[in-house]
């Protein structure tokens, strides 16, 4: 998968921590690829530069074999340093320009909105313009990896589907932004998520606690193409 497919085919996003109680992240990622899940991101917030720098090092290896995306959470530096080929920030981390400084020129950035206006800001900042590459759309559902999130629900969703086709309708060449809904998403909600106009999504205990990643992975496509029939 090339840089390019994060525009294209990337429909299963994962986020992952350093599984330090399991004791299987090579392991686990592995499993996870082999399922169908197109990028992985590692976001753990409680291991130090070093010791995520090593598990990028394991995380670039597998996703290489698999020929998948692999993605840095917050830190520019971490990003830049790993090489990192997909970079994700929130709305208070370090702005778009400066990470763009920071990165290598291939690099796809993403960027998490809440809200109409945020969603709004994202379009603007499409590739072309500051380089911003995708945008992630949620807590649609309350979930205890963003603890203190309001969940946005279904409506920012939809907002999110008629925003993006308006800005391709009214772009010359079309905006080309895609985007992902993430939040409490699991094999029970996707098909609303879908119906509500997302085709991509983020996903997290859904496959973190799978008993076999793989199988979760690949049920989760499943009811993708399932929702979108």
């Amino acid at each position: 998968m090339t840089l390019n497919d994060v525009h294209t085919t990337a429909r299963l996003y994962l986020c992952t921590d350093a599984r330090k109680e399991q004791g299987d992240f090579e392991q686990f990622v592995d499993a996870a690829f082999q399922g169908g899940v197109d990028i992985i991101q590692l976001r753990d917030k409680s291991i130090e530069a070093a010791e995520e720098l090593e598990l990028l090092e394991v995380l670039h290896a597998v996703a290489q074999r698999h020929g998948r995306l692999w993605a840095v959470n917050d830190r520019a530096d971490i990003a830049s340093l790993s090489g990192a080929p997909v970079f994700h920030i929130g709305q208070k981390d370090i702005p778009l320009r400066s990470a763009r400084k920071l990165l290598h020129d291939p690099t796809v950035i993403g960027l998490s909105t809440h809200s109409p206006e945020q969603i709004d800001a994202a379009i603007a900042a499409s590739p072309g313009r500051s380089g911003l590459d995708y945008f992630c759309v949620g807590p649609v559902w309350a979930t205890p990896t963003k603890p203190g999130r309001t969940a946005v629900g279904l409506e920012l969703l939809k907002y999110a589907a008629g925003a993006v086709k308006k800005a391709d309708e009214e772009t010359v060449g079309g905006v080309v932004l895609p985007w992902f809904a993430i939040g409490g998403i699991d094999l029970g909600n996707v098909d609303a998520v879908v119906e509500a106009g997302a085709s991509r999504i983020v996903v997290v205990r859904a496959i973190t606690e799978a008993t076999d990643p793989t199988a979760a992975a690949q049920s989760l496509l499943a009811a993708l193409d399932a929702a979108a029939a």
